[in-house]
């Protein structure tokens, strides 16, 4: 065997042997937090303006919609399932409008106007403590 084969059967032994660490590496990470309750704000600031924005939880950003005294809390992704825009709440009409392609979703995420044919997706949420709390898996 010349020196380059051997080279070259040793480099790609290692790339092999490593491919396995750096998909486990990637995944754990991405799943970090998606079954466990992440804390989002304070209480204090949903119950001011009666909705709270989570723009940098891990599933993109997340709207809290209500009150830690009315005891049902709605907590909606604000990624379009169209074309992926954030789309945003109008308190005035109760509705989420992506401002892409006119999309509009009721409160609980289900689709009211098209394009879009899917809802947006729904977590669960509720108040622990002086925190607003929410599952995003």
């Amino acid at each position: 065997m010349k020196r380059r084969d051997f080279i070259n059967w040793v480099g790609l032994g290692w790339i092999a042997s490593s491919l396995p660490v750096a998909i486990a590496a990637c995944s754990s990470v991405k799943n970090i937090g998606l079954e466990d309750w992440v804390s989002v704000g304070p209480s204090a600031e949903l119950d001011k303006t009666g909705q709270l924005l989570a723009k940098e939880s891990p599933v993109g950003p997340v709207l809290i919609v209500g009150t830690s005294k009315s005891g049902s809390l709605t907590a909606v992704s604000l990624t379009c399932t169209h074309a992926g825009c954030t789309v945003g709440w109008k308190t005035d009409t109760k509705k989420f409008v992506c401002p892409c392609h006119g999309s509009e979703y009721a409160l609980d995420g289900t689709v009211k106007r098209g394009p879009a044919k899917e809802g947006l997706k729904t977590f669960a949420a509720k108040i622990e403590g002086d925190s607003v709390v929410v599952k995003l898996g």
